[in-house]
């Protein structure tokens, strides 16, 4: 990427001293991180009613009691995670708390099981975005757009990505105008709708194609647990503000903990005012039309007008922008894993706007792929959704319990009971998500996590085996250099080998070869004319390659060279001429790539690339 195309991408680079100044304020904070946890009011009472409605018409009225046992969860959880702040100021994510706390095989668990889960927040989220925005353009006479739901959510992916990208500060920036305009266009709708059940003046919903009612599933325990587990998608993005600690302005701990209560009272009345709406005004999920319940609510409260229209615009923005939590996680996670070394070290590496700009790549990627897969469809990937999270609470409040029981800090036995009541609640809720969304699709979930735990360990073993071969508590004293043997690959004799000749000729004076391969007898030929004008005095090998191949009679000349020269440091330059723009690279054979990377593996060889600049 050209330097100015990647400055009018992602703007300026920041200096690392003002690194401080990208630190957010509660309002911004509010709009970073709870993104994911507020949006989910969009879809989690659909997800609620869409079980429900198997169960006939009967078993819909039980919407608002699921509901109500989730917002009960919604609190213990929350008051957990107030407990988690204070105890981990720096930070405490599901990773580092179980770590600590429980050994590394839990945190990694913890952090496999997060990792998912964000990718699926941006997939589910901007697919559940398209669909308010399907939605909206089909009550305006426009249903083909659904067609190109794919191609909307990719965009809103790159658009996304460009955004955390430019930086934390700018990207706050951003979210937070469209992340308050759907709080107040919510509780407006609300306090509306309430006021018309209230006076009598609200209409019910009306579908223009009548919806299917079921009455396949008998109404029983395990529906409503069925139900329950969809519903919990609501408490999706809780934990994403104890992640992020770091982000906040002096104190952190106390602006991240005040962030927290208001981000789950306001999701605690959205939640329930919308699932309170859908009760009464008989609002229920539309396979025929696919209108979103959210959207029969606003229909039927305000009509179909303009505030009806920012309703759905506010709604769909919201979910588009809540993959802006799994934004400010993921790359975040992923940095703390890589200095742990069970990820690549690049993602622990702040870009020129110190975001972890790898992170923010690979997300996108992985959430993309995910959008084509399942075109985009957000009902569909639901059943993959929340495992994860419980799964990090559960750890997480496990690891507070023993955090706890160890430190024993003033106040630990009521922040004890606290975090016992949360991994106890998260853990049975855990389970009923496994069970009753495993054959839908949460098995490839349950499987993803051990298969990515495995892969951190192999990369964790990697860096010890480097670090151990590295260090000096080990290491000899190498023996002073006697002699060195000097290789020049030639292609050709023109400005770019001349460098590379002198240099060698400077290295070893008395024990250089240049050498080269006869694929075309006239070249050689043309080669051997002008040697002795342009050779710069350096005997030049002529290997012969009856079957066309240039590597092997190579890499077979520097074995006979290092078995001759054994005693010797053999030192390869590889001549290389470079052009001036990056594309015209594709044009040319890429030989000497593909000779270092051969000899990069043999030990015993050092290789040096001469490089020769061409101009524009």
């Amino acid at each position: 990427m050209s330097s100015s195309f990647k400055r009018l991408l992602i703007g300026k680079p920041i200096a690392t001293e003002h690194q401080h100044h990208e630190r957010l304020n509660k309002i911004t904070a509010l709009a970073v991180f709870s993104s994911d946890a507020l949006s989910s009011v969009a879809y989690a009472t659909e997800a609620i009613l869409a079980v429900l409605i198997l169960g006939g018409a009967s078993a819909l009225g039980l919407g608002l009691p699921v509901a109500g046992g989730i917002a009960f969860l919604l609190l213990v959880i929350a008051i957990s995670y107030r407990q988690t702040i204070h105890a981990y100021p720096n930070g405490g994510g599901a990773y580092i708390v179980a770590h600590e706390n429980l050994g590394p095989m839990p945190g990694l668990v913890a952090a496999a099981a997060l990792l998912i889960d964000y990718v699926l927040t941006v997939a589910v989220s901007i697919s559940a975005g398209v669909a308010a925005i399907t939605s909206l353009a089909g009550n305006w006479g426009a249903p083909w757009l659904a067609n190109y739901a794919v191609e909307i959510a990719l965009i809103c992916i790159l658009i996304v990505g460009l955004a955390n990208l430019r930086g934390v500060k700018e990207s706050g920036v951003v979210f937070a105008v469209p992340t308050y305009i759907f709080i107040v266009s919510i509780l407006v709708m609300i306090a509306w709708g309430l006021a018309s059940v209230l006076f009598g003046t609200a209409a019910l919903v009306a579908h223009s194609a009548t919806p299917a009612i079921g009455a396949g599933e008998s109404l029983g325990l395990w529906l409503v647990l069925r139900a329950f587990a969809a519903g919990c998608t609501a408490l999706t993005g809780v934990e994403a503000i104890s992640n992020g600690i770091p982000a906040f302005r002096k104190p952190e701990a106390k602006n991240a903990a005040t962030t927290l209560s208001w981000m789950v009272g306001i999701l605690g009345i959205m939640f329930l005012g919308i699932t309170w709406l859908a009760d009464r005004l008989q609002a229920i999920p539309n396979e025929l039309t696919n209108e979103t319940v959210v959207s029969q609510i606003a229909r039927s409260v305000f009509g179909v007008g303009p505030i009806y229209t920012i309703i759905q615009v506010a709604t769909a923005l919201i979910l588009v922008l809540a993959a802006n939590t799994a934004y400010a996680d993921f790359p975040r996670l992923a940095s703390l894993l890589a200095n742990d070394r069970f990820l690549p070290r690049q993602f622990s590496s702040r870009g020129d706007k110190l975001v972890f700009s790898n992170g923010i790549l690979v997300l996108s990627l992985f959430a993309a792929g995910l959008v084509m897969f399942f075109h985009a469809n957000e009902i569909a990937m639901l059943p993959l959704y929340a495992i994860g999270v419980f799964l990090s609470f559960t750890l997480s409040q496990g690891g507070m319990v023993i955090h706890h029981l160890r430190e024993k800090e003033p106040g630990w036995q009521s922040g004890l009971s606290i975090n016992g009541l949360g991994a106890v609640l998260t853990a049975v809720v855990l389970v009923v998500l496994a069970v009753t969304k495993f054959t839908h699709g949460a098995w490839a979930v349950l499987v993803l996590i051990p298969l990515l735990v495995l892969v951190f360990s192999r990369i964790h073993g990697h860096y010890v085996r480097v670090a151990a071969q590295l260090s000096l508590e080990t290491a000899v004293k190498p023996q002073p250099v006697r002699r060195l043997t000097v290789v020049v690959l030639v292609s050709g004799l023109h400005k770019g080998t001349l460098p590379a000749l002198e240099l060698a000729r400077a290295l070893a004076p008395d024990n250089l070869t240049a050498v080269t391969v006869n694929l075309d007898s006239d070249h050689i030929v043309k080669i051997q004319a002008r040697w002795s004008d342009w050779g710069c005095d350096v005997p030049l090998v002529v290997l012969e390659s009856p079957y066309r191949s240039l590597i092997t009679p190579l890499l077979n000349f520097i074995d006979e060279v290092d078995a001759r020269y054994h005693d010797d440091e053999l030192l390869i330059i590889l001549p290389e001429f470079v052009p001036a723009h990056w594309w015209e690279a594709f044009l040319h054979n890429q030989t000497g790539l593909i000779l270092r990377t051969a000899l990069m593996f043999q030990k015993g060889k050092t290789v040096i690339s001469v490089p020769y600049k061409l101009g524009h």
